[in-house]
Order: structure tokens, then C-alpha cells, then sequence
């Protein structure tokens, strides 16, 4: 038994005639003590169907009787119980604070109707009883230590298991499957609506030591979900943020590169989601124009997207485009690259283009002009001048 010295003869003999009597009232014990759970809280009658609640009390009071007169090498089937009991009450989400204070509740009842016996039969042996108390209490303090042991490791299972099965809900709306159990489901797990405003964040893996995954931001809500080769962020935007004020949430604590789909209206569009954000970060390129390792829009970057999302065409427009100037030096071809994208991101002023290239205007305009050749293209129309923006585009963010 619990307690810090052995029991005498005595002790044993008192506690023993006692609890033959104590057990032929275990019924009785069982209705006071469910009485006073019930005013104490109704959580009980909630969390626990009557007729099982009255069944394990009744188990329980048992034995705990049978342990008070056990011998130290006996089995605890008092033990045993508890941290079923244990499992159990977490299973059916009674609080553990309201779990506690049923054993300790029993434990007074127990006690009080000990002494209340041996008043009753023996009156010269309470003192002997009372020597008893701090290894009756000991044992009592065991069988709750055991069932919150049992309770919070069931908790924590659950938890985790709840939580692996929200994220694999999440990657499956990730991935497209979308069937309204699923969304339900994922909605429920999440405590997201079904229907509300949503981006999707696709971050590349190599700069994952980079970046710090928040969880809540300025008004926005994270769900995080790392694999081998990126990491994904679902995004719930509430009511009143931008993609502006999420890219620059990103961006405060990655560097980039990753990609942001344009705002969907709901859970069910999530795998939609990630395919354009994965398009927008196609976009950024390993080594292509600058901007290259920041977070990027797709609305920002549509005819880009458009033509990494079909490498075959980009090939063919980069062939057909900038034909000849493949055939170039790599050092000269580069040059003239330079130029028409300095070109393009000064708005079409040689002026400007020049400042950001370090050379003179007329320069710039020569190079132009000999680009123009090679490609037999003029930037002065509309339609070649498309072409020469999207080849461009191509030609860096493509395999060469």
C-alpha cells in the first residue's frame, strides 16, 4: 500500500472490518457521490451517459475499497481503472478539473463513511482508523494522479491526431480534391468559413532557414505546410486585407523567391490557388530580371505566367524571336539583352535606360537598332513589341 511506514496488526484488522462493510454500500456511495457531482456541475450528466456514469463510479468506488486493504504486492487493479477511466473521460471531453474533483469528492465520502462504521461498531478503535488516514489519502492522491496521467496522454493523442487530419484535409484541398465532405470537414478542423477570401503562398524551399512561418499577422491567419522541394501557405484575408498587404507581410520575412495567387472565394478553390501561386513563382526565375528573389503576384505577372506555364510555346517564341541573336557570342548576346530589358523597365526612355547601364543615350538607341535587325522586328509596333517583351521573358525564365 501507499504510505510511509507498514500497518500494524491492528490497523489491518480495524480497516479490513470496516471495509466489509463499506462494500456492501458501494451502491449506496455511488448515488451520494453522483447527487453531489450533478450539483456541483452539470457537465457531468453532459459529458457522460447516465447509466455509464452510475456503472464506473460504482466500478471505481469498488476498487478503491479493495485497495485500502490490499496487501503491498497485490495488483492495483484501482490503478488499472483509473487510467481507463482516464482515457475515457477524455475521449468524451469532461474537463479533467471535474474528473479531479469526482476522486477527490469519492475519497471524502470514503473516509467519512469509515469513520462513521467504526463509530458505529467499534468506537475505541477510531484512533486506531485515524493512524490510517495518511495512507488511505496517499492512495486516493495515486488513483488521481493516474487518471490525469491517462487523461492528458489520451488529450494529447487526440489532439495530434485531430491535427493530422485537419493538415491532411488541408492537403487534399491543396491538391484539388475538393468534395463538399472535404471542405466541410477541413472548415470544421480549421474553424475557417467555406466560403470567404483566401490566397495561397508557394515559398521555394532552399530559403526555408530564411524565413520565420508566422501564424497571424496584420488581420491575416496562416496554415502552414512544408514539403520537400517548398512551403505552402494558406492564407485566410478576412474581410479587409490585400494580396499588397500579405506580399509585404511575406516579404518582411522572406526574401523570396515565391509566388501569390490572386485572391478565391472560398476553401473549395484552394488547389486552383496553388497552381497559379506556383505559376507566379515560375515567374520569378533562377537568374533572370531583377525582382527575381521576391515574393510576386500573378496579377502582376500574367503575361510572363502565361508564357512559363507553357514551355514547349515559350521554346518556340524564343526561336522565333531571337533566332539570330542565338547565334551571337554569349557576351554580345547578353549585352543586347541587357539593353532592351534597362529599356523596357525605364517605360521605352533611352535616357534613363543609358543611367541605369552606365553608357551614353546613342548607345543605347544603337543597340536597340541593331536588335531590331537580328530579330527583323521594329519596337515601335505594338505587336513586335509584345512579342520582343514576352521572348525576353522567355528566353530568361526558360531552360536555354
Amino acid at each position: 500500500m501507499d504510505g510511509r511506514r507498514a500497518r500494524t496488526d491492528q490497523e489491518r484488522t480495524v480497516l479490513a472490518a470496516a471495509s466489509a462493510v463499506l462494500i456492501e454500500r458501494a451502491g449506496h456511495l455511488t448515488d451520494l457521490l453522483i447527487g453531489e457531482l450533478r450539483a456541483h456541475s452539470p457537465h457531468y450528466d453532459l459529458a457522460v451517459p447516465a447509466d455509464e456514469h452510475w456503472q464506473q463510479i460504482d466500478e471505481a468506488l469498488r476498487y478503491g475499497i479493495e485497495a485500502i486493504t490490499a496487501p503491498r504486492s497485490a495488483p492495483r487493479r484501482d490503478l488499472e481503472f483509473a487510467r481507463q477511466l482516464g482515457r475515457r473521460r477524455a475521449e468524451q471531453g469532461l474537463p479533467l478539473d471535474l474528473l479531479l474533483h469526482a476522486y477527490r469528492t469519492a475519497g471524502y465520502l470514503v473516509w467519512d463513511e469509515l469513520l462513521d462504521i467504526v463509530s458505529a461498531k467499534d468506537p475505541g478503535a477510531l484512533p486506531v482508523l485515524v493512524h490510517t488516514a495518511a495512507q488511505v489519502w496517499a492512495a486516493v492522491d495515486r488513483q488521481a494522479a493516474t487518471v490525469a496521467d491517462a487523461y492528458r496522454s489520451t488529450e494529447e493523442d487526440m489532439r495530434r491526431r485531430s491535427d493530422e487530419r485537419v493538415q491532411a484535409l488541408l492537403d487534399a484541398l491543396l491538391e484539388g480534391r475538393s468534395s463538399p465532405a472535404v471542405v466541410a470537414n477541413a472548415a470544421a478542423g480549421l474553424d475557417l468559413p467555406e466560403q470567404g477570401r483566401y490566397a495561397v503562398a508557394v515559398l521555394r524551399a532552399d530559403r526555408r532557414e530564411r524565413f520565420h512561418r508566422v501564424t497571424a499577422a496584420a488581420g491575416l491567419r496562416f496554415f502552414w505546410r512544408m514539403h520537400t522541394d517548398c512551403e505552402i501557405a494558406v492564407v485566410a484575408l478576412g474581410d479587409d486585407a490585400g494580396l499588397g498587404e500579405l506580399a509585404a507581410e511575406l516579404e518582411r520575412r522572406c526574401a523570396g523567391p515565391g509566388g501569390l495567387s490572386p485572391v478565391v472565394d472560398g476553401l473549395a478553390e484552394l488547389g486552383l490557388a496553388r497552381r497559379l501561386a506556383e505559376t507566379a513563382m515560375l515567374t520569378c526565375g533562377a537568374a533572370g530580371p531583377p525582382g527575381g528573389s521576391r515574393i510576386v503576384r500573378l496579377d502582376e505577372r500574367l503575361p510572363t505566367a502565361l508564357v512559363v506555364g507553357q514551355p514547349e510555346l515559350a521554346a518556340r517564341l524564343v526561336a522565333e524571336v531571337f533566332g539570330p541573336l542565338l547565334a551571337l557570342d554569349p557576351g554580345d548576346r547578353a549585352v543586347l539583352l541587357e539593353t532592351l530589358d534597362a529599356w523596357l523597365g525605364a517605360e521605352g526612355s533611352a535616357g534613363r535606360a543609358a543611367t541605369r547601364l552606365y553608357c551614353h543615350r546613342n548607345t543605347v538607341f544603337n543597340r536597340l537598332r541593331r536588335l531590331e535587325q537580328l530579330t527583323s522586328r521594329s519596337l515601335s509596333r505594338p505587336r513586335d513589341l509584345t512579342e520582343m517583351t514576352l521572348a525576353l521573358d522567355a528566353f530568361r525564365l526558360t531552360p536555354n
